[in-house]
């Protein structure tokens, strides 16, 4: 990493370029399984999912960028590989599956929840811990934007009994 003299220590900043590699591999998996949903939904929601989750990709790929560059401004490298990804993620994959459309919507509610819940404890270890006000603003701003992508997604479903996924369909894998 470079020397860097922003009143932060090195310390301070490596501490706030692993949370938000964590924050950019949780948001690269979660734009996966969205674009994922994206090409898999079916049914008589088909277009509106297919078009929400469209926006919601595009604006995850936003803020993938916004991360990488915010890691880049503290003089770090962001993690920047599928396996430097998966081995940091909070999220679960859900390979060989194509749930119903209810199941999708309620797996990437799940996602959003789980990374609001990681931000709100970042935001405080940013400020509290690196004391980077400016790192827990961005972070801030980041988990408001998942929680309105989750209220999209909750009031897609509201009313709605939750349905179990039942739906599995196992793709092979070629050896």
């Amino acid at each position: 990493m470079n020397r860097i003299n922003i009143g932060l220590t090195d310390e301070q900043r490596y501490g706030v370029i692993n949370l938000l590699n964590q924050d950019l591999a949780d948001s690269y998996v979660l734009l996966v399984k969205t674009k994922k949903y994206h090409w898999d939904v079916v049914g008589p929601q088909f277009r509106t999912l297919h078009e929400l989750w469209e926006e919601q990709y595009q604006e995850l790929s936003e803020n993938i960028d916004n991360l990488a560059e915010r890691v880049r401004t503290l003089g770090g490298y962001p993690t920047s590989t599928m396996a430097g990804f998966l081995q940091i993620t909070t999220l679960k994959e859900h390979t060989g599956e194509i749930p119903t459309s209810t199941g999708m919507v309620t797996q990437l509610i799940e996602d959003h929840e789980q990374i609001i819940r990681n931000l709100r404890n970042h935001i405080d270890r940013c400020g509290d811990e690196f004391h980077d006000q400016v790192s827990a603003d961005f972070l801030t701003d980041l988990m408001q934007e998942h929680e309105e992508m989750a209220w999209m997604l909750r009031s897609f479903i509201e009313g709605q009994g939750l349905e179990p996924n039942t739906a599995e369909i196992k793709i092979p894998v070629a050896v």
